[in-house]
């Protein structure tokens, strides 16, 4: 049976927002490792490397604004302190000294990473019938799926 946020359990709620607390925590520290090597990224595909690191940083930025309302929607607490999505992350920040293929290498298993985050959340939104929240993991889990793919075709 599909369910509305609010009326899901209070603890199908709260390991929904744990979910996606955990997506929007990576999204976040992809979004900055996106940015960073985009400001230092150097070489002969620095170019189409620049422009598809910002085009990953500015997807991303707007991914966090969506997850965190979905949150908000299943009235839980949008964390959005930098320490505790750092905590949180399963992506690692990088001080952003590599090379351009180090970088792409680094930014993909962010991009593969962030899939299988949203894929479990999104499973999990299933498994409660909160379709919407499922919707909206299975379309980020797609985008990053694709940046993966897009940045693993810089590298063959």
């Amino acid at each position: 049976m599909t369910q509305t946020a609010i009326s899901l359990s209070q603890d199908a709620q709260a390991a929904i927002v744990e979910a996606l607390n955990q997506s929007v925590a990576e999204t976040a520290v992809t979004t900055m490792l996106a940015q960073n090597f985009h400001w230092n990224v150097t070489g002969m595909a620095f170019g189409p490397l620049h422009t598809l690191f910002q085009e990953i940083y500015e997807d991303h930025f707007t991914a966090q604004d969506d997850l965190a309302e979905r949150i908000k929607a299943l009235d839980g607490h949008a964390e959005g302190a930098l320490a505790g999505m750092l905590q949180r992350s399963k992506v690692s920040e990088h001080d952003g000294h590599a090379n351009a293929e180090d970088m792409v290498k680094a930014l993909q298993v962010a991009q593969e990473t962030l899939a299988a985050t949203l894929a479990g959340a999104g499973e999990l939104a299933a498994s409660h019938g909160d379709t919407l929240t499922e919707d909206l993991c299975i379309a980020r889990g797609q985008t990053h799926d694709k940046f993966a793919w897009m940045l693993r075709s810089h590298l063959r």
